[in-house]
């Protein structure tokens, strides 16, 4: 890791195979990495969610069988993991962002 990489801190969720695929999990390795190193990930990787929280990200992971979302925050100093889950409908799930509220 670079000193210029922000470093990720994980509040929430994890990333492992299994429920992930090897592939799925390469691929969000991958994305955070390039978080880490400052660059803007847009569609179809990532999208801002604002109502949730401002500099609030949703990074999206197509695996085999699920589409895995990951809730993140860019902070100044790093970049906060706030939760991982397996998104089955359109909407993030209500307990999910209460769940983010009391982070």
């Amino acid at each position: 890791m670079n000193e210029a990489d922000k470093p990720l801190v994980w509040l929430h969720g994890e990333i492992k195979t299994p429920p992930f695929s090897q592939q799925a999990r390469i691929e969000t390795g991958v994305l955070l990495r390039r978080l880490q190193q400052g660059e803007n990930l847009g569609l179809p990787h990532s999208r801002p969610i604002p109502s949730i929280e401002a500099h609030c990200h949703e990074l999206r992971i197509r695996d085999a069988h699920r589409n895995w979302r990951i809730i993140y925050r860019i902070d100044d100093d790093a970049i906060l993991i706030l939760e991982v889950f397996n998104k089955t409908t359109r909407t993030t799930p209500t307990s999910v962002i209460d769940k983010l509220f009391h982070i």
